[in-house]
């Protein structure tokens, strides 16, 4: 009897680009869905940014997907299918794997395809990579990663279409032109996006991935945790200003934090030089949460410590910032 295929997606894009934002639109669309999440660095966030609560969710961290794949997702996936078809009640119908913002996807494709137990009972559906406009086109320019999720995509979800300006489309329209000139790609003012605007791309058929041998990325993380409560504007002079002199290497700041004055945690965000304005994260009991902010440069990790500690002063101690290993 052949077995049944769970359908997949595969959300995948740089650093700061609307993946969970595009991975939450999908799931009010249909939470029907098992998730696996890969983070960069040691201290997880994203799973906290799920808004579909009870979903079966996996947190691969430590490193970067393409980095874990033989010894961590293939694994994972097996023992999914195999829970999945011993229910009797369907616990999902359909998986969605969100990368790390510095993983190529190949090897996720690789897995998927290539290794014959799983792509006898997962489905490839669709890959999407998104790709925030004003950003994406010196991320495509410095990093080999942002461009291997270009070439892998089915669909290119163009964000931040209300922060860009027309010279910056345009540039984009016409690298990706280059790059990728047959992948359908559509703009979107990402607090704005739907599921229903994504196109159900599915190509008839698939090359298979090289298998490359490990990528050596370059990039650190370190987390911060914070013991008490501070204002929005404390904390936003301190990260502007880490974002403004390291604006080259400081990449991404993610983070989930409880601010004065502020009855729901909040969620905050870093991507490029931009910093974005705090949103409330719904649903959640501030008591279950601890403040925690990740940082990801490519800079000398230690000097980036420094600057840390220096900036949030007697905030913070020293044992509130943690530094975790290069990829």
């Amino acid at each position: 009897m052949k077995a049944t295929k769970i359908p997949v997606i595969v959300i995948t894009g740089f650093l700061g680009s609307g993946k969970t934002t595009l991975l939450n639109r999908l799931l009010a669309d249909n939470p029907n869905t098992a998730v696996i999440i890969n983070e960069f660095g040691n201290t997880p966030v994203d799973q906290d940014l799920i808004e579909q609560q009870g979903l079966p969710l996996t947190t691969l961290a430590g490193g970067c997907m393409c980095c874990q794949i033989k010894g961590t997702l293939a694994p994972t996936l097996r023992n999914l299918w195999m829970a999945w078809e011993q229910a009797a009640q369907k616990p999902f119908q359909r998986m969605i794997i969100e990368t790390s913002g510095i993983a190529s996807p190949e090897p996720i494709l690789d897995t998927l395809l290539r290794d014959k137990w799983l792509s006898g009972r997962y489905h490839l559906l669709q890959v999407i990579t998104t790709l925030a406009i004003p950003s994406a086109i010196e991320q495509l320019n410095r990093f080999a990663e942002a461009k291997a999720q270009v070439a892998w995509a089915d669909t290119l979800l163009l964000t931040h279409a209300d922060l860009a300006d027309e010279d910056q489309k345009a540039a984009l329209e016409a690298q990706l032109a280059a790059l990728a000139p047959t992948t359908p790609r559509f703009e979107t003012v990402t607090a704005r996006l739907s599921a229903a605007q994504i196109p159900d791309h599915v190509p008839a058929m698939r090359r298979l991935p090289n298998q490359a041998t490990p990528i050596i990325h370059g990039f650190s993380s370190l987390s911060l945790h914070l013991q008490t409560r501070i204002s929005w504007p404390q904390l936003e002079t301190i990260l502007q200003n880490l974002v403004s002199e390291q604006a080259a290497d400081l990449v991404r700041i993610k983070g989930v934090v409880l601010l004065l004055n502020e009855p729901q945690p909040m969620v905050i965000q870093a991507a490029g030089q931009r910093l974005y304005p705090p949103a409330a994260l719904s649903g959640r009991a501030t008591d279950d949460l601890r403040s925690r902010l990740i940082f990801i440069t490519r800079a000398n990790q230690q000097s980036l410590a420094e600057q840390i500690l220096q900036a949030f002063g007697a905030i913070i101690d020293k044992s509130a910032l943690r530094l975790h290993a290069e990829s």
